[in-house]
């Protein structure tokens, strides 16, 4: 049985949801003494905390509960445990919820840790404690607090700029507006208050942040900033209230941190090398970004907007990034850094994969006569002006493409031969 995607556990919120979620906590419990949990803002979040909660319990495990915060303050609190668990489902629509185990460097679970709770779970072999071995649970206070100490001892403050903020109502609206205030930004703020029902689509996408790119025009704001859910992502938009493309954020940052290399996912823009940097590729997903920096390296990250900075901890930590990007901006126009990033034309998308296995996709796409294949993550196709990748999402019931060419018709002839080859499989599953 394989509860674990790219990002942890995540499903639709139901009955289900909440019987596994005693089960991780027993199965958690036998492994790992001490274990610290908090919440996004999902209207089911709570209750699927307190199941947790009960299982690390019945186990004999000690808990706290550090309340709503966002997933790189809780993965700084699980230094002082044996291990940290968020309850999330990141950028995931409302109706989801999930459950993301960490490592008391902030690292996700690894594959090995991930099977032994699988295996655990699925085996029923749980341990109950005896009556005499029940721990108590109790709050967790400070997390946030000690979250902005760490972050602000590494910036100067003083920024004295305008900033548009959008948390997406999630777990950011407890930290990130007092960050910048802290900072001395003028924050403009829209959907910063807690709430499970989010007002926008809570991934930070350029179709997603229309109404930030508007305020950042508006109140003529230095930078705009958003968030995702539980705030383990930061996307931005310059002062021109343009998106700012992921691929070009990862560069900025490298750029901003004197990084001597870059770690990124395998769907980053092939512009990235282009910059000089020597290129460290691994499978998408923040936690093998996070894994390769075990490795060595002072920067990684994904154009998705989880950027990894190791000295402070091997989570995607959106709140350190939104205190970076605004000091970037304080000592030069974002739009101007953007504009010097050379860049093509790409294209991401997805398509419902019921019904279609990406192994029975590879004779096709083959046929489009690439000039050579890596399998680092699903099927990535290269050839002389562009290239084509299709995968299996580790986080929802789709198969994922990123098309990237030289030029804008060429990025939507191998994109739409991509669609073409999903669409046709399916028909011939149908018939």
């Amino acid at each position: 049985m394989r509860l674990f995607g790219t990002s942890g556990i995540r499903r639709l919120w139901d009955k289900g949801l909440l019987d596994l979620a005693v089960k991780v906590g027993l199965a958690m419990g036998e492994a790992y003494g001490t274990v610290v949990v908090g919440t996004d803002t999902r209207t089911s979040s709570d209750s699927l905390k307190q199941a947790l909660i009960s299982g690390l319990l019945a186990a004999g495990s000690h808990c706290e509960d550090a309340g709503i915060v966002p997933t790189p303050t809780l993965a700084l609190a699980a230094r002082e445990f044996d291990a940290g668990v968020m309850i999330t489902a990141s950028h995931n629509p409302p109706q989801y919820n999930g459950i993301k185990l960490l490592n008391p460097d902030g690292s996700a679970f690894s594959q090995v840790q991930q099977e032994q709770i699988e295996g655990i779970v699925s085996n029923g072999s749980f341990r109950v404690a005896r009556w005499d071995e029940v721990k108590q649970s109790c709050l967790h206070p400070g997390a946030v607090e000690r979250h902005l100490e760490r972050i602000l001892g590494e910036f100067p403050g003083g920024l004295k700029l305008k900033v548009a903020l959008d948390c997406g109502c999630g777990a950011a609206s407890v930290i990130t507006p007092r960050l910048l205030e802290k900072l001395g930004c003028e924050v403009e703020a829209i959907n910063c208050t807690a709430s499970g029902f989010f007002p926008r689509g809570i991934e930070p996408t350029e179709s997603n942040l229309t109404d930030l790119m508007a305020l950042t025009r508006e109140c003529g704001a230095d930078v705009g900033i958003a968030h995702d859910g539980d705030a383990d992502r930061m996307m931005a938009v310059d002062d021109k209230g343009r998106f700012v493309p992921g691929d070009k954020l990862l560069f900025i940052f490298a750029q901003a941190m004197d990084a001597a290399d870059i770690v990124t996912t395998i769907d980053a823009s092939m512009a990235v090398e282009e910059t000089g940097y020597d290129v460290r590729w691994t499978r998408i997903g923040d936690n093998y970004v996070s894994e390769e920096l075990k490795n060595g390296g002072e920067f990684g990250g994904e154009p998705s907007g989880s950027w990894v900075f190791p000295g402070l901890s091997l989570c995607p930590d959106g709140i350190h990034a939104a205190a970076r990007i605004a000091a970037i901006a304080s000592q030069e126009k974002l739009s101007r850094l953007v504009d010097a990033v050379p860049g093509y034309p790409l294209l991401r998308g997805s398509i419902d994969s019921e019904g279609v296995r990406l192994s029975s996709l590879e004779p096709q796409l083959m046929a489009m006569g690439p000039l050579s294949v890596s399998r680092i993550d699903g099927i990535k196709l290269y050839f002389n002006d562009g290239w084509l990748l299709v995968r299996a999402s580790g986080t929802e019931p789709k198969i994922r493409l990123t098309a990237e060419a030289k030029t804008e018709t060429r990025v939507h002839q191998l994109y739409n031969e991509g669609v073409k080859v999903i669409q046709d499989c399916r028909k011939e599953k149908v018939s």
